[in-house]
């Protein structure tokens, strides 16, 4: 069984109001495969955090704190997984990038930006792990 963190639901219902304006607890409960009281506690935890506005049986939004990390989230995956490819890891599957995601501080994640963008003019020299 998944555990999923507050990232993750933030991340979720990031997606969801993006589409719709809007999440609820079943739809995030559907996206992430969890039973619907789970959703609810972790709802009850991110609004202490202030990053959600949530009323039992109704709708739930992300604050402007929320919609700040629900955006920095799906950028953060991207250069990851953008990293793990042109280092050369190819074969680095979504779960090593789940796992590194949580773990990367601003700082790291700024060089990671700095690398990428270096690398995206010197195409060359990063073409992937060369074996010599």
């Amino acid at each position: 069984m998944l555990t999923y963190t507050m990232e993750d639901y933030v991340e979720t219902i990031y997606r969801l109001q993006t589409r719709r304006g809007y999440a609820c607890v079943t739809d995030i409960a559907g996206y992430l495969g969890v039973k619907p009281p789970s959703v609810s506690r972790m709802l009850g935890k991110l609004a202490r955090k202030n990053l959600v506005v949530y009323e039992k049986y109704r709708g739930v939004v992300l604050t402007d704190e929320g919609l700040e990390l629900g955006r920095f989230l799906p950028e953060r995956h991207l250069l990851l997984t953008r990293l793990l490819e042109v280092i050369g890891l190819q074969d680095a599957s979504e779960k090593v990038v789940e796992g590194i995601e949580h773990f990367i501080s601003a700082e790291n994640l700024r060089r990671v930006k700095y690398f990428l963008a270096v690398a995206g003019q010197n195409p060359g020299v990063f073409a992937g792990s060369r074996e010599e």
